[in-house]
């Protein structure tokens, strides 16, 4: 049995606290060196965002950094737009959003070789509450495929750690490549609880 310094002799050491996905997936977004990220509000991703503006000393909620957008073909010209001035973003979304953005993804950062992370959430899987939500995102991941983008699919079945290590090399893959990475995670248990 190990003992930390401060605990008294015999008592066992404490435990560093586990993190969630959302944090896992927040940290590797950073772990990219983002200058900034926009996201559409969800709240499927409100975990991830309220652990980047935590983690980026956001006072009262609020982050230089991190901005909401209100649509996700908005987001994609907005951060898409910073390797332009030699900064690299992120967005993060619902997957169901591509069906409003494949074409600002397509035609402006994949065609101009701009490199960009894109962080969303999935819909329809286990656990999913709205019976529509399928019809767009269940095909999803095949059609980003077929459009030419490098996809990275993420569920429970990988730990906390892995998610965020995968995050960070998506991100650090698109700086490399000079193309738009997208990294699909499920965050759904079958309860129907976010993770």
């Amino acid at each position: 049995m190990t003992t930390s310094p401060t605990a008294p002799p015999g008592a066992p050491e404490a435990q560093a606290p586990t993190k969630t996905y959302a944090q896992a997936a927040a940290d590797g977004i950073w772990g990219t060196g983002a200058d900034l990220v926009g996201y559409i509000p969800s709240v499927t991703v409100a975990p991830v965002i309220d652990h980047l503006v935590a983690t980026d000393d956001g006072a009262d909620g609020i982050s230089e950094r991190v901005t909401p957008l209100s649509r996700e073909e908005e987001a994609i010209g907005v951060v898409g737009a910073l390797p332009l001035a030699g900064k690299f973003g992120a967005v993060v979304m619902q997957d169901n959003g591509f069906g409003n953005n494949l074409t600002a993804l397509t035609t402006f950062s994949l065609s101009y070789h701009l490199p960009l992370l894109v962080f969303a959430n999935t819909r329809g899987g286990l656990g999913e509450y709205n019976s529509m939500i399928h019809s767009i995102s269940q095909p999803m991941p095949q059609i980003l495929r077929a459009a030419g983008f490098q996809v990275v699919e993420l569920d429970r079945r990988s730990s906390a750690a892995d998610w965020e290590d995968v995050v960070a090399e998506a991100g650090n893959h698109a700086r490399m490549t000079y193309r738009p990475v997208i990294v699909l995670a499920s965050f759904w248990n079958t309860d129907g609880k976010v993770a």
